[in-house]
């Protein structure tokens, strides 16, 4: 059985399957191999072997032509996922199966990859309607964490009965299998503040209320803040401009625009105040209940929008004026949040006991067996 895993976007996404390549790879009778579109996906992809004291699997740059090598060179431009699965598709057809943490994946039917079957595991279990789009009802299998993400894709038409799985977050397991290796620099005892933002323009609060953050810290050292907005936020952007946003560290202030730490859960295991706007990492924060603040940077109407649900789990922020209050406060107002954080957290995560790679190996095989 030949199975390719296909990072076809950024590396951080590897984070979600590279542990069940391990599995898959160890069990007679299969033939695995990582197919990578972001070069920086091996340094990644190495982490996860070594956390899990795993063999090697065979793994290679996607060929890409030279018109799809000459636009990526445009790095503000993005990865060509599209351009670059035509350029595999005869390699890919060989396959039995392709396993995606990216749904534009499926793109590879309408690309003439008519062989394998597709395999997807969704890179987040958030809320936002991005995650519950149409083109998800084009894989065979689908993997997913919890039951919340079930009953909307049951919902939506987007899964199928029998054609998914649940088996919890394999992004957590793998995460807590790095997280000694990567301590915070900060010193002493104080309370830990993470700041996630977004990188949806639409959506993102981080041009509205990161000065207003950064000077708030400044000025209260009884709290350490910890910058880690989506990696994307930054991900195409210069160095130059990334090292600019690093020195804006301090002693009690830790600006991160992007290293190993803000991809692999190292922060949300380490925070106890969470800050952000829309991205699913709440819910890896959310793993044991811990104070939230949301922020509403764009006067949206959130209250009854399913997308926002989360907003739920902690006060929320219009006015940057009133954030410093806010994060202060979050730690005595926790009760009031506290029940729903926790089954909101379960019904995201889902079945968190150890073992989570192998329950979804077990369910690819499964499925490529009946």
């Amino acid at each position: 059985m030949r199975i390719a895993f296909l990072y076809i976007a950024e590396a951080y996404q590897c984070y979600h399957g590279g542990a069940i390549a391990l599995e898959l790879a160890s069990r007679p009778g299969w033939e695995v191999v990582n197919l990578y579109n972001d070069p920086d996906t091996p340094h990644h992809l190495e982490r996860i072997r070594a956390a899990y004291g795993a063999p090697s699997v065979p793994e290679h740059r996607l060929r890409r032509s030279l018109l799809t090598r000459t636009l990526q060179r445009i790095r503000i431009l993005g990865m060509f996922k599209d351009l670059t699965m035509r350029d595999n598709v005869a390699e890919l057809n060989r396959c039995d199966a392709v396993f995606a943490v990216e749904n534009s994946v499926a793109a590879l039917r309408r690309l003439g990859a008519d062989r394998p079957r597709l395999i997807y595991a969704p890179h987040g279990f958030g809320d936002r309607a991005r995650g519950f789009i149409a083109r998800i009802a084009t894989f065979d299998f689908v993997l997913l964490a919890g039951a919340k993400t079930e009953q909307r894709m049951l919902r939506e038409g987007l899964v199928r009965k029998g054609d998914y799985a649940l088996t919890g977050s394999v992004k957590l397991e793998t995460g807590e299998r790095l997280a000694d290796q990567t301590p915070l620099d900060f010193a002493g005892e104080k309370p830990v503040v993470l700041y996630n933002a977004h990188k949806e323009p639409r959506l993102t609060s981080w041009h509205r209320f990161i000065e207003p953050m950064l000077a708030g810290f400044a000025q209260d050292p009884s709290l350490n803040l910890l910058v880690a907005p989506h990696v994307k936020l930054f991900r195409r952007r210069s160095e130059k401009l990334r090292a600019r946003w690093r020195a804006r560290s301090g002693p009690n202030i830790l600006v991160d625009p992007g290293s190993d730490r803000s991809v692999d859960t190292s922060y949300t295991a380490a925070a106890d105040i969470y800050v952000g706007d829309v991205s699913s990492q709440v819910y890896e924060f959310l793993t044991r209940p811990r104070p939230c603040v949301f922020l509403n940077a764009h006067g949206i109407d959130w209250k009854d929008d399913p997308s926002f649900a989360h907003w739920h789990l902690g006060d929320v922020v219009d006015d940057p004026a009133q954030l410093m209050d806010a994060i202060r406060a979050a730690p005595a107002r926790h009760h009031l949040y506290r029940d729903r954080q926790e089954s909101m957290a379960a019904a995201s995560l889902g079945n968190r006991a150890p073992g989570i790679a192998q329950r979804a190996a077990d369910a690819v095989d499964a499925f490529l067996h009946r």
